[in-house]
């Protein structure tokens, strides 16, 4: 068996991550006031993206796992990005052959 070592993550790391954490959710509360048009999805999208990848690297310590473990994350996320354009692409392409009976 392999001799596992346990990471001892400074106080001033999740201080640091849950100051980010708090000013990013003021800026998505702030974004939200401000008319970005078809954008307003992408940005609120994109930094609940960056805050989740802290809390999944810093508070559940996938910074520091092994790559085994980091393998196993990164591999479900990419199978929910494959579910998710299947079924965008099954959206998009609806209207592509009309209803039938109209």
């Amino acid at each position: 068996m392999a001799d596992h070592t346990h990471h001892i993550v400074p106080k001033r790391v999740y201080f640091a991550v849950f100051t980010a954490l708090i000013v990013l959710t003021w800026v998505t509360a702030w974004i939200s006031t401000v008319d970005l048009g078809r954008m307003n999805l992408v940005v609120a999208l994109s930094i609940a993206v960056f805050k989740a990848s802290l809390v999944v690297l810093f508070f559940m310590h996938i910074a520091y796992a092994t790559k085994l473990t980091k393998m196993i994350v990164f591999s479900g996320i990419y199978w929910l990005i494959l579910l998710l354009f299947i079924t965008m692409e099954d959206i998009w392409t609806r209207g592509w052959m009309g209803v039938p009976g109209r």
